[in-house]
């Protein structure tokens, strides 16, 4: 099947000298991603992942989301990072924009979140939702002590185990953690709940394509298989060195770009579907890239909706900026424009065309205004929005991500600066172990 595209054109010449001459780089950095030799190579599972996953894991995720889809009206995703967006993005882009306002039909679940923040609303209002109600949980965590998500699993399990019984409550629970360690791995196997591993060599942000993901996608609903197969298509595609590469291309672009004075990128969709798509694609960069002093900002913004509020600095604001935009050349679902006797808001010569028609020239009239503004437009287009695009697309950033990290002289693959707030937190909160922590962070206040 097609693979998705990217235009550079408007762009490159924004930084066409930094693009040549970062060639070697790019290049150098592509065979550190495929033959594990550079730093943080031991977070590098995720490279051959597509194309490894058997047929028997995915019928077992499959099996194991069918039990839930008939036995839950909401199934609950404890998870925070990529334990969460990943999922979040792939379920948002593929479902009605009104799913949440309808009622859970029968083996049709909600799938809801929880663990990705620390609300007490939230936490409250989720718990008097599921209350009397049949629901079921996927907790992820390769520890088990990550402080989001083991708040939220402690409360949820409590209210399951006393609703539907403790015995009962075990087929309900599904844990995807450590092969062999960590809390979450022991009350797994004291409480026999049915496990899945994440791989030790892939990180939350990259797991997409594990269990972390494809179970929950899978309980929505949607086809992993097909997803699965999108990604292993952008794994060959991405696998040698050339302009044909369009990952690559992309990582040698954007640190072109950057090294140009460009220290922003704004992900841009015009397709309400793809929001949390860049939520995704933020922490994917944002933790793989922001250490050392380096790194390119991300940003994501939601066309045309965010050109009403975000539109006037795009334009006209500092010109340290330059656009990703994710077209998709086909929506699934046709719509046209009526035509009216009166015509008060004079909309009449668009009657008989598509939405999507405006749409287009909304993101064409807006690829021109912006470039003319000296914001460089990277394009990548997808046919459609569907598993097997999906796939691509993830792969493709996946990929982008390492080689980039690569060419920008940083490990892409650890996140050391995450720990900073939490020590802080579990000195604040006298944690135990924490005692001289809590000591020198109270002589500060």
């Amino acid at each position: 099947m097609k693979s998705i595209e990217i235009n550079i054109q408007d762009a490159v010449f924004f930084a066409e000298k930094q693009y040549e001459a970062g060639k070697a780089a790019a290049v150098e950095a592509l065979a550190k991603v495929n033959e594990g030799s550079g730093e943080g190579s031991d977070f590098l599972g995720w490279v051959n992942l597509p194309s490894s996953i058997s047929a028997d894991l995915i019928a077992s995720i499959n099996k194991t989301a069918e039990r839930l889809r008939e036995n839950c009206d909401y199934v609950v995703c404890v998870g925070i990072g990529g334990s969460y967006l990943g999922a979040k993005a792939v379920i948002s882009a593929l479902s009605d924009s009104f799913a949440d306002f309808y009622a859970p039909a029968p083996k049709n679940p909600k799938v809801l979140y929880a663990g990705q923040n620390i609300g007490e609303e939230y936490t409250a209002e989720l718990e008097r939702l599921l209350t009397g109600k049949k629901f079921g949980i996927i907790v992820i965590s390769k520890s088990g002590t990550t402080t989001e998500p083991a708040i939220a699993f402690r409360i949820l399990k409590e209210l399951l185990e006393k609703q539907a019984g403790k015995e009962a409550a075990k087929n309900l629970i599904v844990a995807v953690t450590d092969e062999k360690k960590g809390a979450l791995r022991t009350l797994a196997t004291q409480e026999g709940y049915e496990t899945y591993v994440i791989p030790d060599n892939v990180g939350g942000r990259f797991s997409v394509l594990t269990p972390v993901g494809l179970l929950p996608i899978a309980c929505a609903g949607f086809d992993i298989e097909k997803l699965v197969a999108g990604a292993a298509e952008m794994e060959n595609t991405t696998l040698h060195s050339g302009d044909s590469n369009p990952a690559e291309v992309y990582a040698r672009l954007r640190n072109a770009l950057y090294q140009s004075g460009k220290k922003i990128e704004i992900l841009v969709n015009f397709n309400p579907k793809l929001h949390y798509f860049g939520e995704w694609w933020k922490q994917l960069y944002g933790e793989s890239e922001g250490k050392d002093g380096k790194g390119i900002f991300p940003a994501a913004v939601d066309f045309t909706t965010d050109l009403h509020s975000m539109g006037q600095w795009i334009q006209e604001g500092e010109r340290s900026i330059f656009e990703t935009v994710i077209s998709v050349k086909e929506p699934a679902i046709t719509r046209r424009i009526p035509e009216d006797a009166e015509n008060l808001d004079g909309l009449n010569y668009l009657s008989g065309k598509r939405i999507d028609e405006v749409n287009k020239m909304a993101e064409l009239g807006t690829k021109i205004a912006h470039v003319d503004g000296g914001v460089p437009n990277i394009r990548i287009e997808l046919d459609k929005l569907d598993e097997h695009a999906l796939g691509q697309l993830i792969y493709f950033f996946e990929k982008a991500c390492g080689i980039s990290g690569y060419i920008l002289g940083v490990n892409p693959f650890n996140q050391p600066g995450v720990e900073a707030y939490k020590k802080n937190m579990f000195a604040l909160l006298e944690k135990p172990g924490y005692e001289k922590e809590t000591e020198a962070i109270k002589a500060k206040l």
